[in-house]
């Protein structure tokens, strides 16, 4: 294909992060991207062979982020598009009743996560001179309910410091915030239990969000976007 991007993306072993690795595959981009189970991993590597790339990356450990960059730069091209998608949802609870090691570790890898993996990578983007960074959001980062504040906090952070970023780095790169919508997915249903069945699948998502995100470019810099249903 004429237009073949790198596109990475972090938490690509399940969930949205998963059904996005296959549909951009599906379309001849290369896709690149990190999970935490190596188990998971090594499935993603037998299903997409090279040059797909996949590794075992806790984004919250800067200094693995750091090393996995170094790797992805030096085997291959630059980055097109960076999809920072890792996250965890907590357990729904009121605030107080949240544990601090529970809270501490959803914002080492929503917001922390998402800073290393922009520290780690932007710099490369920068002097190729090319790219969007596309940070996942969410509906709960723009508006708040019971029982989640500790992943309202997080998606509410990522909404900030990626309108922070946007004037901060040089044209043409951009970066944008991206609310996914609602999608029957491991986190939904912790959240939500079986209600969440009333929405698309991740494979069904997927499709139209590789449109957009594949749309993403300057004209869209710091803006928080939604992914239409």
């Amino acid at each position: 294909m004429t237009d073949r991007r790198t596109i990475l993306v972090t938490g690509c072993t399940r969930g949205l992060g998963r059904a996005l690795v296959a549909e951009f595959a599906a379309r001849g981009h290369v896709a690149l991207g990190c999970g935490r189970s190596e188990s998971a991993v090594a499935t993603l590597r037998a299903a997409f062979c090279p040059p797909h790339d996949f590794a075992v990356v806790d984004v919250a450990d800067h200094k693995a982020v750091d090393a996995w960059a170094a790797r992805v730069e030096a085997e291959h091209r630059t980055v097109d598009l960076l999809i920072n998608n890792a996250a965890l949802m907590n357990v729904p609870a009121p605030l107080w009743a949240v544990p601090a090691a529970e809270f501490g570790r959803l914002m080492e890898v929503n917001v922390g996560g998402t800073v290393n993996v922009i520290r780690s990578f932007v710099p490369g983007m920068i002097a190729a001179g090319r790219g969007v960074i596309a940070n996942l959001s969410s509906g709960w980062g723009r508006s708040v309910s019971p029982e989640v504040a500790p992943y309202c906090a997080s998606k509410f952070a990522v909404e900030g410091l990626t309108r922070a970023l946007a004037q901060e780095l040089p044209r043409p790169l951009a970066a944008v915030a991206v609310n996914p919508g609602i999608i029957d997915t491991d986190m939904l249903r912790l959240a939500w239990a079986a209600d969440a069945g009333a929405y698309p699948a991740a494979d069904e998502w997927a499709p139209g969000a590789a449109d957009f995100f594949l749309t993403l470019g300057p004209k869209d810099n710091g803006k928080s976007l939604n992914i239409p249903a």
